[in-house]
């Protein structure tokens, strides 16, 4: 079971595009994919199929996920809204890259900064009309400058430095996957542009740790509405901590489908 849309659009990933109705391309690395969803069911249409369902998480045993939930109110409305979303497994460096870009930005921004780093700095592939994230290589040799004239403002400062540590070797990522958990948010945490947050969204959407819980502000608001009885409001860090245990080890599972739920119908009631 697969609810595509919500997996594309609830803010794991920023370059899928639904080209004509249910029919969404994008890049694994630099492979062009195209998939469907049919009645719950991920169809290839353009791309390798074991590559394919990796990347869309299709090992993921979603009645184990749904079991480990908390049986409340809010936990329930978000697993009706987003029934079969699937968290991604990205590769890694352009996952973290981009979390590192997303900082005090909504999605459509990011979205969009990512699609000016590809046209700037990505290699093009065949068949597409997009170019691949850029390898870090090219970013560390890109100037600050021409980072920020991609909508990166002060992100790009950042961005070029850890660039910089992964091409050079001083942080290999690759290396990092063999870590724990503690291990691996440390390692992460002291690179430029990546705190706590940052972190555990490379984590859960990029190395596949699908314990790590990322707090942002969607996420605070709904912790402390929901889960928190303290009288004193509690940091960033404290309920990522609470609730990381509370949830268990499908954490990332629970905490996305709480942002994406309180992201659209939020949005949806502005509207």
């Amino acid at each position: 079971m697969i609810n595509l849309r919500a997996t594309l659009e609830c803010g794991q990933v920023f370059h899928w595009t639904e080209t004509e109705k249910g029919l969404w391309e994008g890049l694994i690395g630099d492979e062009l994919t195209a998939v469907r969803g049919e009645e719950g069911q991920l169809k290839v249409v353009r791309g390798d199929g074991p590559l394919v369902a990796r990347y869309f998480g299709m090992d993921h045993d979603l009645a184990e996920v749904y079991a480990g939930f908390p049986q409340d109110e809010t936990m329930l409305e978000a697993l009706d809204f987003c029934r079969g979303l699937r968290i991604l497994r990205q590769p890694a460096w352009e996952c973290l890259a981009t979390f590192i870009t997303s900082s005090m930005k909504q999605v459509v921004h990011i979205r969009q900064m990512s699609f000016a780093l590809r046209e700037r700095f990505g290699r093009s592939v065949p068949g597409s009309a997009w170019q691949a994230y850029p390898e870090a290589s090219r970013l560390a040799a890109a100037s600050e400058d021409e980072l920020r004239a991609c909508g990166l403002g002060y992100r790009a400062k950042n961005l070029q430095a850890t660039a910089q540590r992964v091409a050079s070797g001083e942080a290999d990522l690759t290396a990092w996957e063999a870590l724990d958990d503690r291990g691996l948010r440390e390692r992460l945490c002291t690179l430029p542009g990546v705190g706590r947050k940052v972190a555990n969204c490379a984590m859960l959407f990029g190395f596949g740790r699908l314990s790590a819980f990322p707090v942002d502000t969607w996420i605070a608001r709904i912790m402390r509405r929901s889960y928190w009885r303290g009288r004193k409001k509690p940091t960033p860090l404290a309920l990522e901590q609470k609730l990381a245990s509370r949830f268990g080890p499908h954490a990332g599972y629970a905490q996305q489908y709480l942002f994406h739920h309180a992201r659209m119908t939020q949005r949806r009631a502005r509207g």
